[in-house]
C-alpha cells in the first residue's frame, strides 16, 4: 500500500547526536529552545511569568487568560468549539468521521493497520527491526525510543527531580520521591490572614475563612416547622436522618456503648473515644492485623513491646510437649459475618439563604 509522502524536512538541527528535522523554520527554532533552555516569548498579562519557545505557543497560551475559542465546529447540530485548529481537528476525527483514519504499515506482507500514528512507529521498529528514530543522549545510554514523548520522559530518568527550593540539594530518582521529599522537608503551611489557625491545603483553608465571611451561605432544614440551617450538607442530612426520620444504623459495637449515628462518618469518629492509642496519635487509623492474629484473641505482638510479647506466649518448661492445637473453622466465628448498612435517605431538597454574621 502507498503512502502519500509527507512535507520535506529541510530544517536539520545542528546539535550533534540529535537527529531532529522539521519543514519550518519556526519548529526548528522551538526545537532549539530544548538544548539551550531559552524561552524568548514571555506571557504578557499581569502576574503570568511564564514564557514559551515561540510565538505561536504564547499566542495558544493567551487564549487560557481570555476563555477565547475561536475555532467552531461546522457539523450540524454540533456546538462544541476549541482554542486551537489542531484541537478542532482531533474533535473533528474521533466524533464526526465516518470512517476514523488509519494508519496502515507499508512493509510487504505486513498490512497492520492501526488507529494512531504513534502506534504504527512503534509497531515498525518492534516488528521489523528498525532502530527507532529518538536515542537517548546521555552518555553510555543506548536506549531508542519511536516517538519524542517516550524520549523526553526517559530522560528523566538520567536528569532525576530537583528541588527547586534555593539551598537544598535533594534530586530524587522518581517523581513519587521527589513528592515525598516535599511533604516532609517543605511542605506549605498555610496561615488564616484573619486568625491563628494554620493549614496544609489551600482547600481547607478556603473552608475556613467561610467563618469570617460577613454573610455566609446555609442549607435550611426543609422540613414543615423545622427552622435549623447548617453550613455543610454532611450536617443537614445528619439533622433530617437523626431528628426527623429518626434513622441511626450505625451502631457502635463497643460493649456497654450502645450508640447509634445516622451518618457512618460519625461512628468513625466517635469510635475514636474507645481508642486511647488512636486519640493519642490524633486520630489515625492503626494498621491492619492479619487474620490469624484477629482469630488468636491475642494482641499484635509486632506492635508490643518486649514485655507484652512475653505475656502473649504461653509457659514452657524444659522438655515439655507442646499442646493441642484446635482448628476452627473460618465460618464458625460469626465476628467475620456482617450485615450490609441500611444508608440513611437522601435528601431531596436543600435551600441557601445568606445569614449574615
Amino acid at each position: 500500500m502507498e503512502t502519500k509522502p509527507g512535507p520535506q524536512k529541510r530544517y536539520i538541527c545542528s546539535f550533534s547526536g540529535c537527529p531532529a528535522a522539521y519543514n519550518k523554520q519556526w519548529k526548528l527554532d522551538a526545537h532549539l529552545c530544548t538544548h539551550t533552555g531559552e524561552k524568548p516569548f514571555a506571557c504578557t498579562r499581569d502576574g503570568c511569568g511564564k514564557s514559551f519557545c515561540s510565538a505561536y505557543h504564547v499566542a495558544r497560551h493567551e487564549l487560557t487568560h481570555s476563555g477565547a475559542r475561536p475555532f467552531q465546529c461546522a457539523e450540524d447540530g454540533c456546538e462544541e468549539a476549541f482554542s486551537t485548529n489542531a484541537n478542532l481537528a482531533r474533535h473533528v476525527g474521533r466524533v464526526h468521521a465516518r470512517e476514523p483514519k488509519r494508519y496502515a504499515c507499508t512493509f510487504e506482507g505486513c498490512g497492520l493497520e492501526f488507529k494512531k500514528n504513534n502506534q504504527l512507529k512503534a509497531h515498525v521498529c518492534e516488528a521489523h527491526a528498525q532502530l527507532a528514530p529518538y536515542p537517548c543522549a546521555h552518555e553510555g545510554c543506548q536506549m531508542r525510543f519511536a516517538v519524542p514523548s517516550k524520549l523526553k520522559r526517559h530522560q528523566k530518568v538520567h536528569r532525576g527531580y530537583p528541588c527547586a527550593d534555593e539551598g537544598c540539594g535533594f534530586t530524587g530518582k522518581t517523581w513519587t520521591e521527589y513528592l515525598k521529599h516535599r511533604k516532609e522537608r517543605h511542605r506549605l503551611v498555610l496561615k488564616c490572614d484573619q486568625c491563628s489557625k494554620e493549614f496544609r491545603d489551600s482547600w481547607f483553608l478556603q473552608q475556613h475563612q467561610r467563618i469570617h465571611a460577613e454573610t455566609r451561605v446555609v442549607l435550611r432544614c426543609p422540613r414543615d416547622g423545622c427552622d435549623r440551617s447548617f453550613t455543610t450538607a454532611f450536617n443537614l442530612q445528619s439533622h433530617v436522618g437523626s431528628f426527623h426520620e429518626e434513622l441511626r444504623p450505625f451502631a457502635c459495637a463497643h460493649a456497654g456503648c450502645g450508640k447509634s449515628f445516622t451518618m457512618k462518618q460519625s461512628l468513625r469518629r466517635h469510635s475514636v473515644a474507645h481508642d486511647p492509642e488512636r486519640r493519642r496519635l490524633g486520630g489515625r487509623p492503626q494498621p491492619k492485623r492479619s487474620l490469624a492474629s484477629r482469630l488468636s484473641g491475642l494482641g499484635d505482638p509486632k506492635r508490643a513491646g518486649p514485655e507484652k510479647r512475653r505475656q502473649t506466649r504461653p509457659p514452657k518448661e524444659d522438655g515439655e510437649p507442646p499442646g493441642p492445637v484446635e482448628l476452627v473453622s473460618l465460618l464458625q466465628d460469626t465476628s467475620l459475618l456482617c450485615s450490609p448498612a441500611v444508608g440513611p435517605h437522601g435528601l431531596t431538597e436543600a435551600l441557601t439563604t445568606p445569614l449574615t454574621v
